[in-house]
Order: structure tokens, then sequence, then C-alpha cells
């Protein structure tokens, strides 16, 4: 026997299991230990290779996602190899009946894991067959969770584009979207989809904290991009909220509830190590709203309102910068 080998395979399944189950099935832990170290090192890379050039940084998702995957399968196959080189008889060469090499023990791993061998190579009875066994298991069990993540990743994704593409067309900033919502009398038209946008929203936040990955699909065009698309969504909330007088504004319960997806969505950026910046985005300009004819507070009044939003907001700059993206409009 050689323990050291038995404890460090030991250690590196346990360690690749517990990534793996953390990640898919634990909706509200986000990424798991290794996957979430993985992440950041691979987009903190890409930032600095291609700084704001969104071709290189479209890339980010599809590169993270593919390396998650690699390294899931690479720890479980390295890991079944280090338990098999701990017995020195734990794998037989059905030939001549002699110990595998650690090419051999590799090879084993791997064509048991993804099917149930060759028969070249046998483990003797006892417990080194049960640990084939287990190797088989494992393969097909964390290999299929593996391409159903990807699947529900890709999905979510869909929905992050159609978010933003529906933002967008309604306006390109949270003055624009407001005035084109202002009718000459109320703002009525404005309820079927703001509350459609709201549940969409919710929607977003959830798979955004059950894939933290998700931060990391960049768009290469504004008007897809979701980071920015949630900054105009919420700055339009902000600017219906206490911007424009009471009496004159949109149904309460469906503003305050699509400030609290913004809330949601705003909650998910622990579990992407995304840091709200040091800064305050520049306010709405109630200014572009009187030219519309949409009644407005008074600029001081409106000011103080921002005050208190101040770390919300710095939040949203956050998630527009760590998306290396601008602050809205989006078709700056």
């Amino acid at each position: 026997m050689r323990p050291l080998y038995l404890a460090v395979g030991a250690t590196v399944l346990v360690a690749a299991i517990v990534d793996i189950l953390w990640t898919t099935l634990w909706v509200d832990g986000g990424s798991g230990p290794l996957s979430s170290r993985l992440t950041t090192w691979i987009w903190r890379g890409l930032r600095q290779l291609g700084g704001t050039r969104s071709r290189i940084l479209s890339l980010a998702g599809p590169i993270i996602l593919t390396s998650t995957l690699v390294m899931w399968v690479g720890l479980i196959w390295g890991g079944w190899t280090l338990v098999f080189a701990g017995g020195e008889n734990a794998l037989i060469a059905a030939r001549d009946d002699v110990p595998l090499t650690w090419g051999g023990r590799i090879f084993y791993v791997a064509y048991t894991m993804f099917t149930m061998g060759n028969g070249d190579f046998y483990p003797p009875a006892g417990v080194w067959q049960i640990a084939s066994s287990l190797t088989t298991a494992s393969g097909m069990l964390f290999v299929t969770m593996g391409v159903s993540y990807v699947l529900s990743v890709l999905g979510a994704v869909s929905n992050k584009r159609s978010f933003a593409s529906s933002v967008s067309g309604m306006g390109a900033d949270s003055e624009r979207l407001v005035s084109a919502a202002w009718d000459g009398e109320d703002f009525d038209g404005l309820h079927l989809p703001l509350n459609s946008l709201a549940s969409r929203l919710d929607t977003l936040a959830d798979q955004h904290k059950s894939y933290p990955i998700l931060h990391y699909y960049h768009s290469e065009q504004a008007k897809h991009a979701s980071a920015m698309a949630v900054a105009v969504f919420d700055e339009s909330m902000t600017v219906l909220r206490f911007g424009v007088p009471e009496d004159e504004q949109p149904d309460a319960v469906l503003v305050d509830n699509a400030r609290s997806a913004t809330q949601n969505y705003l909650e998910t950026l622990n579990n992407a190590f995304i840091d709200p910046a040091e800064e305050t985005p520049p306010p709405p300009d109630l200014d572009r709203l009187r030219a519309e004819g949409v009644p407005a507070v008074a600029d001081d009044e409106f000011a103080d309102a921002l005050d208190e939003l101040a770390e919300r907001r710095r939040k949203l700059l956050g998630i527009v910068s760590a998306d290396a993206w601008h602050w809205p409009p989006i078709d700056s």
C-alpha cells in the first residue's frame, strides 16, 4: 500500500465532488470554492489581455464554462488515478498479470470513467473492484450533471440577452425610457411592460444566484448587455419613484416591485466577487424630462433622494464596470 497516494487521491476526489455538487445543486451557494476562483482568474486574465475589447471578452463565458468542465473531469480523473496508485497491485494487466505503470493507470481510469472498460486491465477481487465500479459511477453521474449545468447556463444567457434587448428597445437611458412611457397625461401604458420586465429580472436574479458564471458572459453589443440594461431599468424606476410628482407616478406597487427585482439582482454581486464602484454615477437629468413635457419634482428634492440611494447606484456602476461597459446611455 502507498497511503500517501491514497490520501491525496481521496482528497482530490472529495474536493472535486464537493465543488461539482456545490455549483450544480446548491441554488443559494453560487459557484463552488474551486469553480469561483477559476472563474475570477480567467476573467481577470482576459480583462488584462483584452481591456475593453468586446470580441475578446465575449469569449470569457465559453472559456470559463469549458474550463470548469475540464477542471471537474481532470480532478476526478486524477483523483481516481492516485487512488489506484495507492495499491501496488490495484490494477493488473490481463495479458501478463503484472501491475500497471502510471500510464496504464491513467488509461484505465479514463476508459472506466466513460465506459465499462475494454478488458485489457482488471482490478483484483475485493476493494479494488468496488473502486472500479465507483469510478464508472462517478464518471457517468458527474459528467451528466456537468452537461445539464451547461444547458441551464446557456438558457440563462439567452434570458440575459432577451431582457437587455427589451429594456434597450424602450430607451437607451432612464430619461428616454421615462419620456417614451409618458403619453402626455399619465404612465398607464407602462404598467404591462413594467410588470413583465420586473418578473423577468427576478428570474434573471435567481439564475445569477444559481449560476454566478452568468456575470462573465459578456455581450459584444451594448444593447444586449444585461449589466447596462439593469442600470437603465433601475435608474428609470428611481426617476419614476423620486423624480416624478406623486400624483403623476405610475402604480406604486409596480414600481416598488421593479425596484425589489433590481435589489435581488444586486444581491448576486458577492457570489461573483464584484464590488461597488468607488464613485457615484452621474444623476438622471430632470431637465430632459421637462423638455419632453414630463412633470418632475424640484432638483433639490431629487438630489436628496439620490443621496440616500448612493450605495445602490454605486453597485449598479460596479456591475457595469465589471462587465467592461460604460454608464448608460447604451448607444453612446
